[in-house]
């Protein structure tokens, strides 16, 4: 993939790195490490400047982020509770509370989840989707989304013009933190399950 990613970019320049950046947002696990260093090292050798892929970048992220947003706004908030109601809802151990508790909860700590989720691999696309399913007005999430994707990608793209064709291995850094992250959300996610679980049928003996 990585192969692919290069050569896509060598040819189509910032348009690529837009494209691959917004394909990324939408399908996480494209590596957009290899994307921002190796157009941070272009910057290097062929007539892109930094401002332009960092630019090209951001507007990718905001694509990209853009079509899950108006995902979640269609599997909205009262959507989910007419389908936990039902049959899924028993199933999962699932009740419209619960999703009530979660928008609450959202309302109250979206700004920072939605800012700070960009500086983390995984969550930082689809982070996206539970902001269109709160109804966190689209003017608030996309500035958030604007600031936060626009500091990590300058950071990496910068980053990459500055180690040059040592690029790719500040993208394996990035990658191993990427996998770690992986690998603690997975975790988190698991316990919350247990707990979860445990708890509702405590609640329902």
């Amino acid at each position: 993939m990585q192969d692919v990613i290069i050569q896509l970019m060598n040819q189509f320049g910032y348009i690529g790195v837009m494209l691959l950046i917004a394909i990324e947002n939408i399908f996480p696990p494209i590596p957009s490490e290899v994307v921002l260093t190796f157009g941070g090292f272009m910057t290097t050798y062929s007539s892109l400047a930094v401002v332009g892929v960092i630019v090209s970048a951001t507007i990718g992220s905001l694509l990209g982020a853009v079509v899950l947003y108006y995902i979640g706004r269609i599997l909205n908030k009262e959507r989910l509770m007419r389908i936990v109601s039902g049959k899924i809802g028993k199933i999962l151990f699932l009740k419209a509370d619960d999703i009530e508790k979660a928008d609450r909860w959202f309302a109250t700590k979206g700004d920072k989840v939605v800012f700070f989720g960009r500086f983390v691999p995984i969550i930082r696309s689809l982070i996206s989707i539970p902001a269109g399913m709160s109804g966190m007005p689209f003017g608030r999430f996309f500035i958030l989304t604007t600031i936060g994707s626009c500091i990590w990608n300058t950071v990496l793209i910068v980053i990459g013009s500055i180690v040059g064709e040592s690029w790719d291995k500040i993208a394996a850094i990035i990658n191993e933190y990427a996998f770690v992250t992986l690998v603690v959300l997975v975790i988190v996610f698991i316990i919350g399950v247990i707990y979860f679980y445990k708890k509702r049928v405590r609640e329902r003996n």
